[in-house]
């Protein structure tokens, strides 16, 4: 009997934790290990910022779910990874065997990189629901005496998506207010331009969301670094095209979120031969360790290059269905393995994704995520706004039921409606 764990019950985590208990026979176990005892729906943080979700709402409990599908379920955190003994040590001082080990801990957020950054400073985050409820209470002060806001992304940051949508929806919250006048709004990138998003761009999202931005009435300064924050002002360097600095600048504001750069968790950067140097786990094309053969990984906290160098750095963002297709390779693998078969399933990392502005939005399609590309595609429209409201109680529902992959292949490819995209996939 072999016991495959996973760390970490997020976006990745859960969906490997239900595909492996799918895929493993019976007598096998499987076990999940999470921070908390609930799985949170990350998509609906920035909803969550402006008060038009209750984090309550964007959650499921876990241990339910969990049991009805035979894995083990431990509501603890991983503090030693010794992968040599194939042992784990946990926050309560619990050892635990594995003859597997999927590591989907997502990132550890590195707002220290940037002096005054983040919610213990003086910027507000959605990439957690901690961080978002508190910008939601950040922002309810905001709104009695309104001034400058900025949005944006660190140099480093993966994850531009979410500062997009987070920029869209406060200007659509501002205009529902009837504030919107009186808030002017900055959006600061490490991005080479607007619609880079850390993927090369896709299709022409430059001209979208250059558009967009235009629109709404929201500046931008790309190829910016935030040096640093202090209560009132952000210092941003703006670079050229060779690195050297164009520009400085002193912006006041009132309101502020920025997206950090990401980082490995501590007890998994700790692994001799296991991550790079920013603590992402190194894999092959089967989703393994080179060095450690019995640990995968899946998620944002696996090691991918950026997709160009940048005069300030971008990294490669890892979307929701790049994870599922991880999860469904990994899972395949360690089945194949348990039978006496060689691991063969690879992982397609294709961009799909959906984001939302408030009262509109944008798709996006990049296969494969890395260029050139095979297909390359980008829509617009309300459609997606409401489908991404849609999405978020399918998926919470999918989750409840155990039946969480592939949830963006049923789902997400059926919405797009794009004639043989599934088999070009």
């Amino acid at each position: 009997m072999a016991h495959a764990i996973v760390i970490g019950a997020g976006l990745g985590g859960v969906p490997a934790a239900f595909d492996l208990r799918k895929h493993l026979a019976k007598e096998h176990r499987v076990t999940l290990i999470g921070a908390r005892p609930y799985l949170e729906f990350t998509p609906s943080n920035p909803w969550i910022a402006v008060g038009w979700r209750a984090a309550e709402k964007t959650r499921v409990t876990m241990q339910e779910p969990l049991e009805k599908k035979g894995v083990q379920w431990r509501i603890n955190s991983v503090t030693r990874i010794e992968a040599e003994h194939s042992r784990l040590t946990l926050d309560d001082a619990t050892e635990l065997d594995y003859d597997y080990l999927v590591i989907a801990t997502g990132p550890r957020l590195a707002f220290e990189e940037v002096p005054g950054l983040g919610p213990e400073g003086h910027t507000q985050s959605v990439c957690s629901q901690d961080h978002s409820t508190q910008a939601w209470s950040r922002y309810q002060e905001f709104l009695k005496n309104p001034g400058p806001i900025i949005v944006g992304a660190a140099p480093g940051a993966s994850c531009f998506g979410p500062a997009y949508e987070t920029a869209m929806i406060l200007d659509a919250d501002l205009r529902k207010r009837k504030l919107r006048d009186r808030v002017p709004m900055t959006y600061v990138t490490s991005e080479p331009y607007i619609g880079h998003m850390g993927l090369g761009g896709v299709g022409d999202s430059k001209g979208l969301m250059e558009s967009e931005l235009r629109e709404r009435h929201i500046k931008w300064i790309t190829n910016a670094r935030i040096m640093s924050v202090t209560a009132q002002e952000m210092l941003v360097h703006e670079l050229d095209e060779n690195g050297a600095l164009k520009k400085e600048h002193r912006l006041p504001f009132a309101y502020s979120a920025v997206i950090p750069a990401f980082k490995g968790v501590d007890a998994v950067a700790a692994v001799p031969g296991l991550c790079n140097p920013r603590g992402f786990v190194l894999i092959d094309k089967h989703q393994r360790s080179p060095k450690h053969k019995n640990i995968f990984s899946v998620g944002v906290c696996v090691a991918i290059p950026p997709v160009e160098v940048t005069p300030v750095a971008t990294g490669a963002p890892k979307t929701g269905y790049m994870i599922e297709s991880m999860v469904s390779a990994t899972a395949a693998n360690i089945a194949a393995e348990l039978a006496g078969q060689p691991a063969t399933a690879e992982a397609t990392w294709n961009a799909i994704c959906l984001a939302d502005f408030g009262d509109t939005g944008a798709a996006f399609v990049a296969l494969p995520q890395i260029p050139p590309r095979n297909v390359t595609w980008s829509k617009q429209g309300k459609w997606v706004h409401l489908a991404k409201i849609a999405f978020e109680k399918y998926f919470l529902r999918k989750v409840r039921t155990g039946s969480l992959t592939p949830v963006y292949e049923t789902y997400v490819l059926k919405l797009l409606g794009i004639v043989s995209l599934k088999q070009r996939l």
